[in-house]
Formats: C-alpha cells, structure tokens, sequence
C-alpha cells in the first residue's frame, strides 16, 4: 500500500484559527463575527453556522489535532476523518493518548485509556485509527443500525476486510464490552449494499417484522444494456424499494423535477417487466420508522414478526448522532 497522506483524509471545512495568531479573537466572539470551536482555537461565525452537522463535527477533531499531535484518533472521530458514515454531530471527540492506561474528559474530548494502542495510520501527520478498528469500534459501541452502516462501508472500502477479520479484532480486546451487539451487526454485515441508508433501512426492515429483501437485484431490459438494478426486491411478492437519499431530489446535483420525472419513468419500465410495485423512502422515513412500516404494509407486503421495540424505540436519536 503508498504511503498515506492528507488527500486520504476527509479536509477540514474550515480555517481554524488559534488565539495566538489574533489577540482580538475574544472581541470578535462578542461582536458574533467568530466562534469559538474548543478553547484558544477559533472560526469565522458565517462559515461555521453553514456547515452541516458532520462537518462542524469534523472541523472539532481537526481542533482537537491542533492541540493533541500525538493523539490517536477513534471511532466517530476516526470514521469522520477517513470519511466513513457519520450520523448528525455527536456529541464527543475521541481519542486515545500513548502513553496513558487511564481515561479522562475535558469538555468534549474524551481521552481513552487503553492497555494497548489501537491499530493506526499515520496519515498527513494525524494518527487515525484503521477502518478495521473503526468498524469494530462502530459494531460493539454503537446503536446496532449505525454499527451495520459503518461495517458496511468498512467492507466495501477494504476489500481484504471481513466480518470475521473485525470478530478477531474483537476477541483480542481485553473488554468484552458490547459483544452480543457486534454479533448481530456482524452476523448481517456485507459489502453488498451501497449507502449508510440502505444498511439502516435493512437493520429497520428487520426489526419491523417485515421478510428479508433481496438486494442489488437486477431487471432485465429487452436489448443488452437496458437493465435497472433495485436495491431491494421481495420477488415472492414482486415488490421492489429504493432507499433514495433526499440530495438526490433537493436540486443540488441537477433539477430536481427531472430527477423525479427520471424516477417515474424508471418505475414504469420495472412495473412493465413485472415488478407489481416500486416504492422509495428516504431518512426521514427510516428515522420515523412507522412511517416505513406504512410504506411496506401499503405495498402488500407481509408484516410476518412483532416489532422489536428496542432498536426502534432508540433508532431516531441515534440517528441524529446521539445514540
């Protein structure tokens, strides 16, 4: 493998700025044209209040990095510099300090004591914990859909990762803290499917009682070329989903009444090769998941369990990264 560097890390989306290279930063805060980031490190208030959540979250580890070089960072906060799946802003940034066996907090910054070093990159000069730790890290700690998600992406972007390669790495570890959690994530995980929502709509769909879909399944067209692919399909009940992601509709890569007409006409031409029906949802059904459940029931397909009220009941908060 080359050696790592910046562009292999998701860039900061702001200029950060010390308090020693402006003594007049605390005015500035007053007057709301700065905000301050962490302590002594400061941006510019307009750009900072346009990011969305996982950016600002980001611009906070790279923060974090100014003041803690040595620092190795973990879960979410590795996830968001290697440009894994992040959900909302949470709350802490973590890291691990060589050298230190106790763990502490300062504000936001979690400080992880640790008998043994997590497995790390050295990448533009940050220590980043590898996708692997990353994905073991997301299985055992994190709510079961957004571990499923993380180990998702870790699989499609490292292809000599698998799910029993990230249960080694968990075996290793002294604690055996969230385990019976990472099995279940690990027990579903696959590179199979594309995005963070359609990992979240497979943990969601199971946990309403609804059959397993089949993913990635492809339609063939009459003449070569001319095939559309689903990401979900219950053939028994000829039923076909897409998990769409609401950017693909929101005019920011395109008209968005195009790509709604687009999505109708590809409906029609799945429909006229057999598919009964085609529906889509987006996060904000995944998060309301009664609001998928009525989607799935309306399309005639079969609810065959009870719901499992627990992941559910939890599912939206942590989806806003507070999980």
């Amino acid at each position: 493998m080359p050696p790592l560097s910046l562009a292999d890390l998701a860039p900061c989306p702001v200029i950060l700025i010390p308090r020693r290279a402006d003594s007049h930063l605390d005015r500035a805060v007053r007057s709301g044209e700065m905000v301050r980031v962490r302590r002594g490190i400061y941006a510019v208030a307009e750009t900072w209040q346009s990011l969305a959540p996982w950016e600002r979250y980001r611009g906070r580890v790279y923060a974090v990095a100014i003041d803690y070089p040595d620092a190795i960072f973990i879960r979410e906060s590795a996830a968001v510099l290697r440009g894994m799946p992040l959900f909302g802003e949470p709350e802490f940034v973590h890291v691990v300090l060589p050298g230190s066996t106790t763990s502490r907090a300062a504000g936001d910054l979690r400080m992880h004591g640790a008998q043994r070093l997590p497995e790390h990159d050295r990448i533009g000069g940050l220590l980043v914990a590898t996708v692997a730790e990353i994905a073991a890290d997301a299985a055992s700690l994190q709510h079961p859909a957004v571990g499923l998600a993380v180990v998702g992406a870790a699989l499609r972007e490292d292809a000599e990762l698998s799910p029993d390669g990230i249960r080694s790495l968990l075996d290793a570890r002294p604690s055996s803290r969230g385990w019976r959690r990472a099995q279940w994530v690990l027990e579903r995980a696959s590179d199979v499917p594309e995005s963070a929502l359609e990992n979240v709509s497979l943990a969601t769909i199971e946990w309403l009682g609804f059959p397993e879909p089949e993913l990635q399944v492809w339609v063939r067209g009459e003449h070569p070329g001319d095939d559309d692919r689903m990401d979900f399909s219950w053939r028994q009940w000829r039923i076909g989903a897409e998990a769409d992601g609401e950017i693909k509709y929101s005019g920011e890569f395109g008209d968005a009444r195009t790509a709604l007409r687009e999505r109708g006409i590809r409906d029609a031409r799945l429909m006229r090769r057999g598919v009964s029906t085609v529906r889509h949802w987006g996060w904000r059904e995944v998060s309301a998941w009664d609001l998928l459940r009525t989607i799935l029931l309306s399309a005639g397909l079969p609810q065959l369990r009870p719901l499992e009220m627990a992941p559910l009941r939890t599912l939206a908060r942590a989806l806003r990264g507070r999980g």
